[in-house]
Parts: structure tokens; C-alpha cells; sequence
């Protein structure tokens, strides 16, 4: 066990939006409310999976709804907590730890001001180990653990309890509720066992955004090349290096969708590069070969300063490069290709590890 300050928080939200591949909500915004709680309640009890106990209680916080409208229409910061404690309120059982549900940006930070606010430890996990927009695209799923019973909650004070047969009827519900909400909502899911969560959910994810973070700030302190110190750190692949040509963007069922179009600079010159997205990076074509795929991660970092850049803070002209990051390896089995692969998304490819295709594709050029 440790605890985590403000200054903690500012690497680990940078961390996160890196690893949440252009989703889970602007990250200013999570930190801000984060530090804003852990300032007026004390630092927060940060502890593994290893330490807590197979019969205690967990349940997952975090933000749902389209990102761009989140930038818009920003959260009081107490909308979590009345999540949080509706649910508690419902279960009749005290819930003795919270944990993040994905390592997306606002997402990432968002526990930690339940954690400060109600005075509980936050587990260092979370359910995908990146972001994905639905809620049943979680690790948990795949283990036959219930997102239900679900509390979600508005800035205006509405607060509603989901009770659901799967969690594919979860996303669906929710997302309807959360839609007449304005299209942002906080939410309060997955309750569980210390013993569920040690099996089911990712492990040390906010310790590798912390990492992440930390690394691209040290970068940028000795004026070394943050892009190459943060490739190194996860493990990834340079896809391409441009600069945004264009981007096409709405929000549609309570998702930003859209595509977004780069044209190469330096040793990508004369390329071009397309992403798909619903909330986080789907897909990524290269001259029209793809490239890079879900559940694998496809970040977008400012070319400068290594500085993640989300779905909705997108615009024409930045200067960027795409990373594609391989997934945990939960999500490369049958049963996590089948919740969050291309073809769930109505692509008709098969997935492809980030790392072959890039061999791949690196053979095609050559030829």
C-alpha cells in the first residue's frame, strides 16, 4: 500500500490517455477533479490485488458517454460519488474498495476521487488495460461476472439503478438512460469479490500509466525524444508520422464516431493513414493496408511532446505520430476477439497482431 498525491495523479492521467487510445474522456478534466478531491479529503490508499482479501468487495467508477460532449458539459465532481453510494445504498453492503473500470483518460482518475471523497482504498487494476466504448468490453465479462446491479448518475441529481440478464443488455439500458442525461453520465458497476477481481480484471494498469507519465515527463525535463521514450516504455510501433488532413466527427448514439485522415511527413512523406474511431481508435489503414486493429491500442502522441491526443481534441493540422501498442493478452483469446475484435465492430478483417502486421506490411512496401 502507498498513497497517491496530486503530483502522482498528473503522471498517471498522462500515462492513462496513452494508453487510452483517443478515449475515456478528456484527461484535464479527471485529473482536475481527482486532485480537486484528494486536496480537500487527503491523499488516496493506492494498494495491489495481492492485498486485498478474497472476501472483500469491490466495484468499478467511471465516467460513460461521448467524449465530446463531456468537454462541453463538465461534471461537478459529485455526480460519482452519488453513483457510487446509490449503489452501495442498494446492495445493503458496505463496498470496501473502488477500481477503475478502463485505463482511458478521465476514466483512469475518476475512482480516485470516490476514493478520496468516501475515505476508500483504490485497487490498482481495471477491466481492459486500454479503453473500448461499450461496457460489457471488459475482462470481467469474459468471467462470467455481472455489470449489474449498475447505479447511474447526472449533475441535475437524477440517479437510477440498472438490474439486467447480461451485460450486453447493460450497455444497451445504460446507454439509453445515459443519452437522456445529455449524453454524459457517471456510473457505478461490477461489483464483485477481492477474489473475482484477482482472476478477472487487468493488474497494474494505473502503475503502468504512472510509468507511462513519468516517462514522457522526464523526456521533455532532459530534451530527449518523448515519442522514442514512450514507444520503448510499451512496447510499441511507429504506424505513421504526419499531420492531420482532416477529420470527420459525430456524435451518434451516445458515441463519437468518426474518421479521421493524416497526410506523412519525414520518412512517411508522400503516405497517408486513416483511423476509424467510436470513442477510442478501431482501426488503422496505411496507404489502404491495415495496420492495426482492435483490441491492439492505436494512440495518437503531439509530435513534439509526446502529449496523447483524444478523439475530440483532434484538428486539422496538428503534427502527430500513431503508436499501435499490443493489447493485454486476455483480449487476443476467442472469447475476448468475440466481445472486442474488428469483426464486433463490423469490420470484415480478421485480427492480426500489431506486431505481425507490422512485419507484414513492412514485406509489402519492400516487394
Amino acid at each position: 500500500m502507498r498513497l497517491i498525491y496530486p503530483e502522482n495523479l498528473e503522471d498517471i492521467a498522462l500515462g492513462a490517455a496513452v494508453l487510452g487510445t483517443g478515449g475515456g474522456g478528456d484527461p484535464y478534466i479527471g485529473k482536475l477533479m481527482g486532485i480537486d478531491a484528494i486536496n480537500k479529503y487527503g491523499p488516496v490508499q493506492f494498494v495491489s490485488p495481492e492485498e486485498i482479501s478474497d472476501d472483500s468487495f469491490v466495484a468499478t467508477s467511471a465516467m460513460m458517454g461521448a467524449p465530446t460532449v463531456m468537454v462541453e458539459k463538465l461534471p461537478k465532481g459529485r455526480e460519482i460519488v452519488d453513483a457510487f453510494l446509490a449503489l452501495q445504498t442498494y446492495l445493503d453492503r458496505k463496498i470496501d474498495y473502488t477500481t477503475s473500470a478502463e485505463a482511458g483518460g478521465l476514466n483512469s482518475t475518476t475512482p480516485f476521487t470516490v476514493a478520496a471523497r468516501l475515505g476508500i482504498p483504490l485497487v490498482d487494476a481495471d477491466g481492459m488495460g486500454r479503453a473500448f466504448p461499450e461496457i460489457q468490453m471488459v475482462t470481467p465479462t469474459m468471467y462470467g461476472i455481472a455489470a449489474t446491479p449498475m447505479a447511474i448518475a447526472d449533475e441535475k441529481g437524477n440517479a437510477s439503478i440498472i438490474n439486467t440478464m447480461d451485460n450486453h443488455w447493460t450497455e444497451r439500458l445504460a446507454r439509453t438512460i445515459c443519452i437522456e442525461m445529455g449524453t454524459t453520465a457517471m456510473i457505478a458497476l461490477f461489483p464483485m469479490t477481492g477474489r473475482q477481481l484477482k482472476e478477472s480484471m487487468v493488474p497494474g494498469t494505473l502503475t503502468r500509466a504512472e510509468r507511462i507519465g513519468q516517462t514522457i515527463r522526464q523526456a521533455r525535463q532532459q530534451h530527449e525524444n518523448p515519442i522514442e521514450a514512450v514507444r520503448a516504455v510499451v512496447g510499441g510501433f511507429e504506424l505513421f508520422r504526419g499531420k492531420v488532413a482532416d477529420v470527420q466527427r459525430r456524435t451518434e448514439t451516445g458515441f463519437a464516431r468518426g474518421e479521421a485522415t493524416f497526410q506523412g511527413t519525414d520518412e512517411w512523406e508522400g503516405r497517408q493513414l486513416t483511423l476509424r474511431f467510436q470513442n477510442e481508435h478501431l482501426l488503422a489503414m496505411r496507404d489502404g493496408l491495415v495496420v492495426a486493429s482492435v483490441p491492439d491500442l492505436i494512440t495518437i502522441l503531439d509530435a513534439e511532446t509526446a502529449e496523447p491526443v483524444t478523439t475530440e481534441g483532434l484538428r486539422y493540422g496538428f503534427r502527430v505520430v500513431v503508436l499501435g501498442i499490443p493489447c493485454d493478452p486476455k483480449w487476443r483469446t476467442p472469447e475476448g476477439l468475440a466481445l472486442v475484435g474488428p469483426r464486433y465492430f463490423k469490420y470484415d478483417i480478421d485480427y492480426i497482431p500489431v506486431e505481425e502486421r507490422v512485419a507484414q506490411t513492412s514485406r509489402a512496401v519492400a516487394v
